[in-house]
């Protein structure tokens, strides 16, 4: 089932916090490949939010791959979600990672900080260290 806590007065988009939320589920292995997601309507009723928003998020999941719509039948996580996250997922991690640790350095925050978040992060979203 997805649950989602949006919250209106922050700062990012509520489409976004959808996005993000959904992609949190699927790390913390609440959310399975094959699963059925809630419609469109169903969720922006659930919600309370306008169902245009949803949409936004559920076709920028599509995009993602991350989600499968199909007609008549309604939307799912994708089955081969795996297989596909591999080297354009790390890309953009990768990314994101150089862009936390310009912003620390600025910031003054040592290595070994950003390190213990890191792995506080990890675990707190059910990953595991490698051995």
């Amino acid at each position: 089932m997805l649950h989602l806590l949006l919250d209106p007065r922050s700062n990012t988009p509520l489409y976004e916090q959808i996005i993000q939320q959904v992609r949190e589920h699927i790390a913390q292995g609440i959310l399975k490949p094959g699963e059925k997601i809630p419609s469109i309507r169903s969720l922006s009723k659930e919600l309370m939010i306008n169902p245009n928003t949803v949409s936004k998020a559920y076709k920028e999941l599509e995009k993602l791959g991350i989600f499968e719509t199909y007609q008549g039948y309604g939307t799912y996580i994708n089955n081969r979600l795996d297989q596909m996250i591999g080297n354009q997922e790390k890309h953009h991690v990768k990314e994101k990672v150089k862009k936390v640790v310009i912003d620390s350095i600025y910031a003054g925050i040592q290595l070994h900080e950003i390190t213990k978040w890191v792995e506080e992060y990890y675990k707190e979203m059910g990953g595991h260290r490698d051995a």
